[in-house]
């Protein structure tokens, strides 16, 4: 092996390196969903952009482990996932904070679907999907802030490579918790019988697209790994 290659598979393997390598994936997805929104005012661009692009570095690392058994030279992408969900869980706090502070500026009810009503002075609910797409999402959010701080060489020492592995299988769910969040605000939101109906949002056809093809990748790997596991149970049988 020459040198050169000795420095690159260092690099590879430095945690450093791939933050620095998720960080600038993050930023380039980001950049790309603002501007395919360019009429929209800057805190629902912004906010739509975060995200998006926590979906997509999600979905990057929902898919590398599916894929690295259906193809043998993704396995030396796998060290990436960690750093992937770190920086989608930052994107998705980014896009919280913009939730937060510029949709429904700090008023929590309206956060849970609730708008204060003048005439009865009183808080009352408006938009039951707003409010349990919201829940739904800081639900994700949770998921997301505990598989980030475990996702360290200390944590697995900490808790034991057992334990270590069950918490981080909560991927799965953190997965279904953004495809609900997203889901609604791409297909439901703004669509009651009082308002005009919104133009179709355009990524409606990628979020499917997307979802169908993390879906067949997991069960492709799933299918194979049966498969290997049927073969060597009748070889030994």
């Amino acid at each position: 092996m020459t040198a050169r290659a000795t420095t690159i598979e260092k690099m590879w393997k430095s945690w450093k390196f791939r933050h620095l390598g998720a960080l600038a994936l993050a930023a380039l997805v980001v950049w790309g969903f603002a501007a395919l929104r360019p009429e929209w005012s800057p805190m629902h661009r912004w906010n739509r952009a975060f995200g998006d692009a926590s979906l997509i570095l999600v979905a990057v690392v929902m898919s590398l482990g599916p894929l690295s058994r259906l193809w043998r030279p993704a396995t030396a992408a796998l060290p990436w996932r960690r750093e992937l969900g770190i920086w989608g869980f930052l994107a998705g706090l980014v896009h919280a904070g913009f939730i937060l502070f510029g949709w429904v500026e700090l008023e929590w009810q309206r956060l849970f679907g609730f708008e204060f009503h003048p005439q009865l002075m009183q808080y009352v609910m408006f938009d039951k999907g707003f409010g349990l797409a919201n829940v739904i999402g800081m639900l994700a959010l949770v998921y997301a802030l505990v598989l980030s701080v475990t996702s360290n060489d200390a944590s697995q020492r900490w808790l034991g490579m057992s334990v270590w592995k069950f918490l981080q299988q909560g991927a799965y769910i953190l997965w279904a918790l953004i495809l609900a969040h997203t889901a609604y605000f791409l297909y439901m939101h703004f669509l009651d019988f009082h308002r005009r109906t919104p133009e179709p949002n355009l990524l409606q056809w990628p979020f499917a697209v997307l979802v169908l093809a993390v879906f067949t990748l997991q069960s492709a790997a799933t299918w194979r790994t049966w498969r290997q596991g049927a073969r060597r149970r009748v070889v030994s049988g």
